[in-house]
């Protein structure tokens, strides 16, 4: 059954992908936000098949932690889930993405034609001024600002760096910065076809007010909460690394 939702799964999204993208460049002279908002009834239907053919469902904690202000958003990263999820989450959101995704038919096409943030990974000290530029317009016209500090999809249980360009985005804009911790890769792992139903949990931290702080004082704090909680809501990923340290404490 899990193989035959998974194949369902892809098929409409398939299907649905290029619909609504093309959709999309018949309207590509609407206003910015409207194109934003035109692609949300997809995204919520993206969420509803999740849900109830994949049987993925959502619980949220800390909403509340949710400010009232546009933010910047630092969140784990485990599968595409939270792709769709956050926009729905979150109230008009724009992400942070490598340009390179522009070359994909159809999804890429619809992505250059949204409020993101496209930015040459490779650029080093280029790509910082980039998220910090591009960012603080996105913040200014009311978007939250959806970054992945680790840059990439992380397995369950596992970290990478945290990089410092969603810290930096905050502290130059004043912009108070949102931890989220999630463990999606649970039901849907990195690059893999079958889905499993389960629920995942996403962990809204309480907002990091950069005033007087650096960006580097910022990108730990959010790394401290983010990889802390991820303890806390699978601690399964992580007993060997507990037994691992007390064993070193023993020691």
């Amino acid at each position: 059954m899990t193989v035959l939702r998974s194949a369902l799964f892809m098929l409409v999204m398939a299907v649905t992908t290029v619909l609504i993208v093309l959709a999309l460049l018949c309207v590509f002279w609407l206003p910015t936000r409207r194109r934003r908002l035109f692609v949300m009834p997809w995204i919520h239907f993206v969420m509803w098949l999740i849900e109830h053919l994949l049987g993925i469902r959502t619980r949220i904690e800390g909403k509340e932690n949710i400010p009232a202000v546009p933010c910047v958003i630092l969140s784990k990263h485990q599968s595409a889930w939270e792709t769709f999820a956050l926009q729905t989450i979150f109230t008009l959101t724009s992400f942070v993405y490598k340009k390179e995704l522009h070359w994909l038919p159809f999804f890429g096409w619809g992505l250059k034609l949204m409020p993101f943030v496209g930015i040459d990974r490779g650029a080093g000290k280029a790509a910082l001024n980039q998220v910090a530029e591009r960012g603080r317009q996105r913040l200014a016209e009311g978007y939250s600002v959806i970054v992945f500090p680790e840059g990439t999809r992380v397995p369950p249980g596992q970290k990478r760096r945290y990089k410092i360009g969603g810290a930096y985005l905050g502290t130059a804009a004043g912009a108070p910065v949102v931890p989220v911790a999630l463990n999606s890769g649970e039901c849907w792992r990195r690059q893999a076809f079958l889905k499993t139903p389960g629920t995942v949990t996403v962990s809204i931290g309480p907002a990091i007010d950069p005033a007087g702080k650096t960006a580097e004082e910022v990108n730990a704090l959010a790394e401290h909460w983010i990889e802390a909680e991820m303890r806390r809501i699978s601690p399964h990923r992580y007993r060997h690394a507990t037994s691992h340290a007390s064993a070193e404490s023993a020691a």
